[in-house]
């Protein structure tokens, strides 16, 4: 969901984000004080990171209207540095760099004993992971379904010629600024609630290191050129694959031949090598070439499809 996010506003229109963890940490951490400090429920709080995250796009949308290029990138990767002092300033309320723990479940992991003395803990624990899973995989798709029907459509076109051009595009009679400012208001609903959601489950406490530092919006930039700039389908799969491959190498217990080493010891190195030879084997992403690759087998498999003369 954060890589789509990343992938709408700077894919499409063309206004590069190396920040975005911006609105991943404004969310995660709105959501996570409501819960712990003022006792409101997971979906309240969920809500309210998201809004909160769609206000700071609509706060940095502003600028972009003047800003273009490296300027705006500046502007947007220094914003997250300044939340993250901010959180280091303000332990009590925000946990510092140990972050905050302890938020109440979006899915209760409390089961009755009829229950457990039934199908048994391990059977319990299970159920839980399989109801995290559709709750992921629903919302996931949910997003997917909304940002591919906004690209396709008329949005999606004059984000693109915002990209391609924004002068042209204003000299036709369009509000380019207008476009521009619902692309990041809407590219930090979509990332706040992701975060907002995330730090209800067990698998993250709303802390720096997983929703603010610098790789943080490395990966989701990373993900978005493997995956293929303008294009959402792209980064939405090559999201799930980045982490599932990131996570397989840095549990493998496998030795590397020759240097004897074990590759759980040295994934980041091996990991962030082929995302690299990704990178520069396929500049334009994964999905566009498989795009061009399907488009020359298909038209060497069509009997209709005459050859280019030469003269041509």
């Amino acid at each position: 969901m954060f890589a789509m996010s990343w992938d709408y506003v700077s894919g499409y229109t063309g206004q590069l984000s190396f920040g975005h963890s911006m609105f991943f940490g404004i969310g995660g951490y709105t959501a996570a004080v409501l819960n712990l400090n003022v006792g409101l429920s997971p979906v309240v709080t969920i809500l309210a990171g998201t809004v909160a995250a769609g206000i700071a796009g609509l706060l940095v949308g502003v600028p972009a209207l003047r800003l273009r290029g490296p300027y705006l990138a500046l502007i947007t990767l220094i914003a997250p540095l300044v939340l993250v002092q901010i959180v280091n300033i303000y332990p009590d309320m925000l946990g510092g760099e140990g972050g905050l723990q302890g938020m109440d479940l979006l899915v209760a992991v409390d089961e009755p004993i009829g229950v457990l003395s039934a199908v048994g803990f391990e059977s319990a624990f299970e159920h839980r992971v399989v109801v995290y899973y559709y709750v992921a995989l629903l919302l996931f798709l949910a997003i997917y379904a909304l940002f591919y029907v906004f690209t396709r459509s008329y949005v999606g076109s004059v984000f693109t010629a915002i990209r391609e051009d924004e002068d042209a595009v204003a000299a036709v009679g369009v509000d380019a600024a207008k476009f521009k400012l619902f692309a990041f208001t809407m590219s930090g609903v979509v990332g706040g609630l992701a975060a907002a959601t995330l730090v209800h489950t067990p698998l993250a406490g709303a802390a720096p290191e997983r929703l603010l530092v610098l790789p943080v919006s490395i990966e989701v930039v990373l993900i978005g050129f493997l995956g293929g700039m303008g294009t959402i389908t792209g980064p939405a799969a090559t999201g799930i694959v980045f982490y599932f491959v990131r996570d397989t190498l840095q549990a493998s217990d496998a030795v590397i031949p020759l240097v004897g080493l074990p590759v759980g010891e040295v994934w980041e190195v091996l990991f962030y090598s082929i995302a690299l030879l990704v990178l520069f084997a396929l500049p334009r992403g994964v999905l566009p070439w498989l795009s061009d690759l399907s488009r020359t087998v298909r038209d060497r498999n069509d009997p209709s499809a005459e050859p280019i003369s030469e003269t041509h």
